[in-house]
């Protein structure tokens, strides 16, 4: 049994082209977030994430508040690479303190707070209450703005790799 929610969607328009600068966050949010709470096995997350096929669960206390942030990589790297036991809490392998951005948010902004933290998937709260995420293909395809997009990626693959993955080869 499986110990993660998904919070309801909403009603979104997809696919139409926007000018960047115009466009909210709440615009292009995924509504429907998977959560979890802290204590539950990490086992039960990776089942939720295969089952919802979805990349991330976000942790949540008591009142909904996000306090970790679970990916598949975290999954990968911490749990099934390091030979952890999967009835761990997840807790223990989110990534901590969740950064999160609000829907009156510009896309523009929401971007710069992910390249910001090195981060792909920005939670969105609502007076502290969750109520969607934005993500980098949300950023891509709703807006249209593929230009956007790839330069998000470059910027955020940047701020998380090792210098010498970019260095100069001269010429």
């Amino acid at each position: 049994m499986s110990c993660c929610t998904e919070r309801p969607p909403g009603s979104r328009a997809a696919g139409r082209r926007r000018r960047v600068g115009d466009v909210l966050i709440r615009d292009v949010m995924t509504e429907s977030v998977v959560t979890a709470p802290p204590d539950c096995p990490v086992r039960a997350v990776a089942e939720t994430m295969r089952e919802r096929n979805v990349g991330s669960v976000i942790l949540v206390d008591d009142s909904g508040a996000p306090v970790g942030f679970v990916t598949d990589r975290d999954l990968a790297v911490s749990v099934l690479a390091d030979g952890r036991d999967a009835a761990e809490p997840a807790e223990g392998h989110a990534s901590a303190p969740v950064i999160t951005g609000e829907p009156q948010m510009s896309v523009e902004d929401a971007a710069q707070l992910m390249v910001t933290h090195g981060i792909r998937r920005l939670p969105v709260l609502d007076g502290g209450r969750l109520i969607g995420i934005v993500t980098l293909d949300d950023l891509a395809v709703r807006t249209g703005d593929l230009v956007l997009a790839q330069r998000i990626t470059a910027e955020i693959t940047r701020a998380t790799m090792p210098g010498f993955y970019f260095h100069n080869r001269g010429g």
